[in-house]
Formats: C-alpha cells, sequence, structure tokens
C-alpha cells in the first residue's frame, strides 16, 4: 500500500516501462506512476504556469507546452513516444461535472479554468483518443469525473468506447473511489483503460478495499490558518450534527438556500472531493478551513511539493492524487505489463 504522506524523494531507484502523459496539470498522475516504478518521461499541458510548476517538481525529458490539438499535429515527434508501455490522459472534466452547467457548455467555446484560453472542452476527449491513435500505446488511459457516464454525458463514453475498439483497443472502464485506495478524501473518477487487442491479455481487475482514512487520522492541531470571516463564523455558530454544508445552516438563519458549495469536514469521515477553493471544505469542529498541511494529505501531494507561488488548492484540486494512481498502474505492471513475453 502506498503512504499518502510521503515525499518526492520517496521514488524507487529502479524504473521500469514507459510513461507519457497528456493534461499533465500538476503531475498528480505523474507522481503516481513514479510511486509504482515507472519511467514517466513528460507530457503536454496548454497552461504556461502550470507547465512551469510541472518542469520544477518532475524535470521532464520530453515537456510540450502547447494545445493537445497542435501537439497532435506535430511530425518531429521522439521515436521513444512510438513505442510507449502506458498513454496517459486526463481531459478536463469542467464539462461533465454534475456539479456544473454540463451541457449548456457542451459545444460551445468559453474560458475555462482548464488552461485559461478560449476553447471547447467537450470534444477534448475525442482530441485525445486521436492521440491514442497517433501514438499507438501498449496501454491508454483516460480519466474522467463521475459524471461522464451519467446522463445525457453517457453519449460521449459510448463514442470513446467506440474510437478505441475500432483503432484496436479493447476497453474496460472502472469507476474507482479514492478513499478506498488509501486517500483520505472521497473522489470518484472513471477510467476508461484500453490495451492492445494483438496482445491478448485477460481483462484487468482493479478491486480496491483499503480501510477508510477519516480527516480525525490528519488533523493537523498546530495550523490554525485559513480561520473564517465574521459572517461564516456567525453561520458555523448555528450548525448541527446533521449539516453537510452551510446550505442547511442559511435555510434555517436567513430562511435562503446558498452556500451549498461550502462542506464540512468531520473527523469520523474522510474528506469530500477536493474542489478548487479551500473555503469549500470548514471544519465541524474548529471554525476554519483545512491547512495547507491537511490538503497535500488530502490530495496524496507530497509534503515537498513547490506550486511556484500557485495556490495549493487549485493545482491539488485539479490533480488526480498520486496515491491512487499509484495503485492502478501498479495493477496494470503486475497483471499485463510484467506477463509480456
Amino acid at each position: 500500500m502506498f503512504d499518502y504522506n510521503w515525499s518526492l524523494k520517496d521514488y524507487p531507484k529502479k524504473k521500469k516501462f514507459t510513461v507519457f502523459g497528456t493534461f499533465l496539470c500538476g503531475g498528480g498522475s505523474t507522481m503516481g506512476y513514479k510511486l509504482a516504478g515507472y519511467n514517466h518521461i513528460g507530457g503536454v499541458e496548454l497552461d504556461p504556469k502550470i507547465a512551469a510548476v510541472y518542469k520544477k517538481n518532475h524535470n521532464p525529458k520530453y515537456l510540450y507546452n502547447e494545445d493537445i490539438r497542435d501537439f497532435n499535429s506535430r511530425n518531429d515527434l521522439p521515436s521513444e513516444l512510438f513505442n510507449l508501455d502506458i498513454l496517459d490522459g486526463s481531459p478536463p472534466c469542467t464539462t461533465f461535472s454534475t456539479a456544473g452547467q454540463r451541457e449548456k457548455t457542451w459545444g460551445k467555446k468559453k474560458k475555462f479554468a482548464e488552461g485559461q484560453k478560449l476553447q471547447q472542452l467537450d470534444d477534448l476527449v475525442f482530441v485525445y483518443c486521436e492521440t491514442i491513435k497517433k501514438l499507438k500505446p501498449k496501454v491508454c488511459i483516460l480519466e474522467n469525473v463521475s459524471g461522464i457516464i451519467k446522463g445525457n454525458a453517457k453519449w460521449y463514453s459510448k463514442k470513446i468506447i467506440e474510437y478505441l475498439e475500432n483503432i484496436g483497443y479493447s476497453v474496460q472502464v472502472f469507476l474507482l473511489d479514492a478513499a478506498t485506495m488509501g486517500v483520505p478524501q472521497r473522489r470518484q473518477r472513471v477510467f476508461f483503460i484500453g490495451r492492445q487487442k494483438e496482445l491478448n491479455w485477460q481483462n484487468l481487475k482493479l478491486d480496491f478495499n483499503f480501510p477508510v482514512i477519516p480527516f480525525g487520522d490528519i488533523k493537523d492541531k498546530t495550523d490554525n490558518e485559513n480561520k473564517l470571516s465574521e459572517y461564516f463564523y456567525s453561520l458555523w455558530q448555528n450548525r448541527k450534527p446533521t449539516d453537510g454544508d452551510f446550505s442547511a445552516i442559511c435555510e434555517r438563519v436567513e430562511k435562503k438556500y446558498k452556500l451549498f458549495s461550502h462542506r464540512f469536514i468531520k473527523r469520523e469521515k474522510p474528506a469530500a472531493t477536493l474542489t478548487t477553493n479551500i473555503m469549500d471544505f470548514i471544519l465541524y469542529d474548529v471554525p476554519r478551513a483545512i491547512n495547507q498541511n491537511e490538503l497535500l494529505k488530502i490530495s496524496a501531494f507530497p509534503y515537498d511539493y513547490d506550486f511556484c507561488g500557485i495556490s495549493p488548492i487549485f493545482i491539488t484540486g485539479m490533480s488526480i492524487p498520486p496515491v491512487m494512481m499509484a495503485h492502478i498502474s501498479e495493477q496494470i505492471k503486475v497483471q499485463w505489463l510484467d506477463k509480456q513475453v
């Protein structure tokens, strides 16, 4: 089992099997692969500021700071990228999140948090499928929010599977929760995992049932940063044990339904899915939001990660917990890659 409390110095020295990533963000997936003993050689990231953070923490062999559409059009890629064991990608999930506007953003261009560029996001899952077709890795992984397999978004899931099947991959779809994988956070994510049909590998089995880690196990009693404002403190004083967020308090006190995104962190439960706003996570028994020490553990990020001046909650909130990816990639190695003739 990989520990959620770790350091960048904890990577194993022996490296086996090559991985390349897309939509890198801060490198949540990258760190997971490295923890599992893979040779992660870099990837593609649109946002120049985030790409700089990635370079600082991961020192990649290859780093393409550009739109993945431009990457797909390149004819100067090194031969190493056409002999990958795994190609990994987490296309921006804003348009599929059940907490967002979903269908209202499909087919439209706008500025999203991912990349800070005028772009259409819902088609990026298919653009990434084109990357898979171009590089032809042994294994391809497409990660996204659980909303992509719900409601009208199921159409995207069916098209992803259909596309990958047509270019020679057998595809499995897994809905996994980080809380059952040694991460102190409930974070459900969908993983489309394909392997080349010609390899004749059996279906991958992913069944994680690690003990759930409650917030009380990681609570930091020495740092009380992120104290509540006077207004939030007045609401916090009216909380009840049954309240999951501030909306219930507002309905009782102000007769208004609002602040539903400001959730309570309770010591007996794991933290809820991280967002990019630190004030979405307020302790039930102490009038403050989570602090950075707690944030790093909740996100399973290493305690010596350099955020280069960017808000830690922004990067961690948009990243796969490294420990989650470490467990998945370890099973791919054990069940598939290690058994290659």
